[in-house]
This record gives structure tokens, C-alpha cells and sequence, in this order.
């Protein structure tokens, strides 16, 4: 029995069972419920495979079993390096079942050396993938090199007519017999995901059954989903928000629908194919549905009435064009460290829907802390460090003693590196993040607003605010764009569009880069660390800009 190291406490954990924030119930015992009481409903749906609840409990059953065969243990890590697939799903719903730790974080961008250092990390006991995925598919073999991991007791090898040598073959489904009972303390480690990484050496996050399910419980009852909701998920199944995506799934027993690379069609066509009335993704996907809606003149998204978008600040710009189309945005913020624990409710208003994050979800709490002193809050109408605790928060950072103590403050909150404000509502307003903030001459400027004002511009698709190092100031302003069309719209018009939206003249870029498209992270954010490195090598060359107050001409009497 594998003893993972966690921030679970008895006396926590009462109080959560107490307030009814955890509940008994696991990934797995809810899969077992609606395979029982709904079985022939659909639940899972990828470019292929289109499985019914008792379909994918059959599935389940097989995977687990052969994973038990292969004397992997409880607490043991199971690694998942597939595109979004049913498999994989089913991988992390049989470590619930077994007790393992599924590892499911493992992004297409990474390359197979970078496969091996965190499958050596974490000590992975089984590996489920397929060749041809990942950064570097065309010149190494991941079976080849896994066969360097000390600690794997088995390579699944998905899709293979051909297995490639020492790999075996996906678990195919089948009723199994004489199996073991499953685990169902719903308090077990059943989930260990890297951060995006976009800082640095990513973290593995470790969460429990009731860690992950409270999240989608609290979603679930406040959007008011039920067995007829169908979730189409953009976000790839390495990322967090897939898996918030079947938290609610197993909460409410409704569809869920993958964005499987293999659909090979604009993803505006599959969520109408799909029938899909709930759409989770990131801003830049919402960005590219609605630039694809105007190219062909289209008014509605299928059955869509509520758009997710979390992992960045949504344009203000891009919440509005849904609320104008009937649909209702999702305005998210979380991390994979408490999931999506900030939202706007259906009920809200415009301006609270457009411009917050909403309030904390039953669960969680949130605190702002100043900037220089993690351990004293801000006053009210303050910027601060947002801080959290609750029964959604990760049970701490795997093999991470110093990581994990280095995250909470004195006084026991997560803080979370990210920036924010209350409003007079109470609702959280993210203005970005720490190691995004700016200081020009002394003077802190927060990208996420220039971002928002670039946005409403009509000639902007995506923005992204950057440092540009400055010997005299210490760090100047980049304005960096890809536009809505082919020609690059002039970049005084875009400073003067700033002004009159409500920039501060002191807030204004001294750069502006106009560029094709943005290097993105695997699950579609801007990875704005990748473009201050173009810009720092000299990959890209931003233009020196500045912004001038037109003189006001006075006629004479």
C-alpha cells in the first residue's frame, strides 16, 4: 500500500461531511448508480465510440481488472498520454475504482523526454498511450524509451494492429468475473495532475474523490444541470477542465462529449452534430467559435445556452456577444488546484456575467491578501492575492513538502499567485496574475485590463499584454494582437481606442506586435512567457509606439 504524503485531516474532513461539501459517494460508485438506473441513457462520446452508462461500467470493470493483473497496488500512479478519448476517461474512472492515482495531465506538446522525466517522477507503475501523439512522434517512440522507466509494470499500446514489442494491448470490454471489490473511501488519492507549467517545472496536484466531486456538485446544483444536459468539452482530457467536465457528468448522469481530434471538423460543427447544450472551454476557444459564427453569419450555436470559460480573464467583449445570442456565459475562474470554484450563476446580471468571476461555490471561500504581506488581508475595493480554503482544495502537491508549504499563507489559505478585486456585489473581479504584473519606473500596470479594453476593438481577435526590459524604467508595455482580418489595423488607432475606453495615459503600451497567432499551451490558453522569450531572442519585433492626446481645436467667436 502506497502512503502518499496530504494536507487530509480528520477534523476537516468532519466538518466538510458535516456541512455536506464531501459526500460518500466516488467517481466509481456514481458510474455504478446511473449503469443501474439509467443504463441504456447515453454517457460518454468521442469521435468513435458513442457508450451508454452500463457500457462504460462493463469497460471500466475490464480495465481495472487487467490493471489488477498486472499487481499494480493501491496508491499506485497510472500515467494517460492519449488524445481526448473515452479510454482515458475510463482509465481515471478504474483508479477510482481500484484506489490507484491516475496521472492524466500528460499534454500532446510534450515531447517523449519530457514523458519520462515525470513518468520517473512520479514512479509510474502503467502507461496507457499510442504512438504518433506528442511533440515529437516523428523522431522518438515512447514504447521505446518507457522501457527506461524502472518502475512500469505495463505499457498499454492503444490503437495497434501490430503491438509494438513489450506493450500490451488496450483492455478490450468484457463482463469479468471473480474481480476484487472496489475501494470506495471516497477520501483516497484517486488524481495526481501537473500544472500547466507555463512558470516553470509543473506540480502534481493531488486531489481525492470528494476533493474533485464537490466541485461538480456545487456546478451542477447552481446551473441546474440534469440527466438531459449534454457537456461537449473543448478543453483537451490532459487538462483540468475536462475533468470538471465529468465531475458534473457523474453528478447529474448526463452525456459527455469529447473534442477527439479524430472528429476532424471545425469544433462549431461538432457541437451541433453533438447536440451539445453546455460548452466548456477556454476564452480563445470562444474566441474562435464566434469568429467562425460571423464568417458564416450565423446567430446561434446549435442547442448551446451556456458557454464554461475559465483558465484566463474573459474579454468583456467576448461575454457579451454570447449574452446577445441567448447564450449564457459561464464566467469561471479556478485552478487545477480547487478546479472551478469561482462562478457567475444564470441568474446574475449583465455586468456582473461580463465582468466577474461570480462568488466562491459551496465549498470554498476566498479572502484577498496584500501583495508585499501574504498574511494581512487587503481593505475593502482593494487589489489583492486571491487566497482560498475548503473541501474543493487539493490535498497538496505530490512528493512537494516545500511546494505544498510554500502555497498557503499563515493562516492556512491557498494563495493562489493571482491578482483580484471584490465589487460592491461581493463578486471577484481577476485582474491577472502576479508574475504577469508589469512595473514600469515603479508604476504596477495590469495586463489583464488593457487586454479587455483591445478586445472590444473590432479590428482585434486576441490580445496579450507582455513585458519589453527597459534599463532606465525596468519593464515597458508590449501590445501584442492577432486581428480579426488579413491587414494589420494601425497601431495609434488601437492606442487611441484604449483612451477613449478608459486607459490611463500611464498605462499605455510603448510597444505594439501584431502577429499571426499566439503560441498557445495545450489546452488553448496564450502562453504569454513563450512570447516575451520571441520578443527577448529576437524571434519577433514589436514597433515602438506612443500614445499622444490629440489637441483640442477652439474656434474663435
Amino acid at each position: 500500500m502506497q502512503h502518499l504524503l496530504t494536507l487530509h485531516t480528520p477534523s476537516a474532513a468532519r466538518e466538510y461531511y458535516r456541512t455536506g461539501v464531501w459526500h460518500t459517494d466516488t467517481l466509481y460508485s456514481l458510474l455504478c448508480k446511473h449503469a443501474q438506473q439509467r443504463g441504456d441513457a447515453h454517457a460518454l462520446r468521442d469521435a468513435t465510440h458513442r457508450l451508454t452508462w452500463r457500457q462504460v461500467l462493463t469497460w471500466v470493470n475490464a480495465i481495472a481488472h487487467d490493471l489488477d493483473q498486472a499487481g499494480i497496488g493501491p496508491g499506485e500512479r497510472v500515467s494517460v498520454w492519449l488524445p481526448s478519448r473515452v479510454q482515458g476517461m475510463m482509465v481515471l474512472l478504474a483508479c477510482s475504482r481500484n484506489g490507484y492515482v491516475c496521472n492524466p495531465s500528460l499534454h500532446q506538446n510534450y515531447t517523449v523526454a519530457e514523458i519520462v522525466t515525470l513518468l520517473n517522477r512520479i514512479q509510474a507503475r502503467a502507461l496507457f498511450t499510442q504512438s504518433g501523439y506528442g511533440a515529437d512522434a516523428q523522431q522518438c517512440s515512447v514504447f521505446e524509451h518507457a522501457q527506461a522507466v524502472s518502475t512500469l509494470k505495463r505499457v498499454y499500446a492503444m490503437g495497434h494492429a501490430d503491438l509494438p514489442p513489450g506493450t500490451h494491448c488496450f483492455p478490450l470490454a468484457h463482463p469479468v468475473e471473480g474481480q476484487r471489490p472496489p475501494d470506495l473511501d471516497p477520501d483516497k488519492v484517486i488524481y495526481l495532475a501537473f500544472t500547466s507549467g507555463t512558470t516553470g517545472m509543473p506540480k502534481g496536484v493531488m486531489h481525492s474523490d470528494n476533493t474533485l466531486l464537490a466541485n461538480g456538485r456545487a456546478m451542477v446544483r447552481d446551473w441546474h444541470h440534469d440527466e438531459r444536459t449534454v457537456l461537449l468539452s473543448l478543453s483537451p482530457s490532459s487538462h483540468h477542465i475536462a475533468t470538471v467536465a465529468l465531475e458534473q457528468a457523474l453528478v447529474a448522469g448526463f452525456e459527455l462529449v469529447l473534442n477527439d481530434p479524430a472528429v476532424a471538423k471545425p469544433a462549431i460543427d461538432w457541437i451541433e452534430q453533438s447536440g451539445a447544450t453546455y460548452v466548456m472551454g477556454v476564452p480563445t476557444h470562444a474566441i474562435d467559435i464566434l469568429a467562425t459564427m460571423r464568417a458564416r453569419n450565423q446567430n446561434a450555436l446549435g442547442a448551446v445556452s451556456v458557454f464554461y470559460m475559465a483558465g484566463a480573464p474573459i474579454p468583456k467583449e467576448i461575454a457579451q456577444r454570447f449574452l446577445n445570442i441567448g447564450i449564457t456565459p459561464q464566467n469561471i475562474y479556478g485552478m487545477t488546484e480547487n478546479g472551478s470554484h469561482q462562478y457567475t450563476l444564470p441568474t446574475d446580471d449583465a455586468q456582473t456575467i461580463t465582468s466577474t468571476c461570480g462568488r466562491a461555490c459551496h465549498g470554498y471561500e476566498v479572502k484577498l491578501w496584500r501583495q508585499d504581506n501574504p498574511d494581512a488581508q487587503v481593505m475593502p475595493g482593494e487589489i489583492g492575492e486571491i487566497g482560498g480554503r475548503g473541501g474543493v482544495l487539493t490535498l497538496g502537491y505530490f512528493a512537494g513538502q516545500e511546494a505544498t508549504e510554500n502555497s498557503f499563507n499563515a493562516h492556512g489559505w491557498f494563495m493562489s499567485g493571482d491578482l483580484g478585486r471584490f465589487d460592491e456585489k461581493g463578486c471577484l473581479q481577476i485582474v491577472g496574475r502576479m508574475k504577469d504584473l508589469i512595473i514600469r519606473g515603479g508604476h504596477n500596470i495590469y495586463p489583464a485590463r488593457i487586454e479587455d479594453l483591445a478586445h472590444r476593438h473590432p479590428e482585434v481577435a486576441k490580445a496579450a499584454v507582455v513585458p519589453v526590459a527597459d534599463e532606465r524604467l525596468g519593464e515597458r508595455v508590449c501590445l501584442a494582437i492577432v486581428p480579426t482580418g488579413e491587414v494589420s489595423p494601425d497601431a495609434q488607432a488601437i492606442l487611441d481606442h484604449l483612451h477613449a475606453s478608459g486607459l490611463s495615459k500611464y498605462d499605455m503600451p510603448e510597444y505594439f506586435l501584431c502577429l499571426a497567432a499566439f503560441p498557445l499551451t495545450a489546452s488553448g490558453k496564450i502562453l504569454k512567457r513563450e512570447l516575451t522569450h520571441w520578443i527577448k531572442s529576437g524571434k519577433v519585433q514589436p514597433t515602438a509606439v506612443r500614445w499622444q492626446a490629440k489637441e483640442k481645436v477652439t474656434r474663435a467667436s
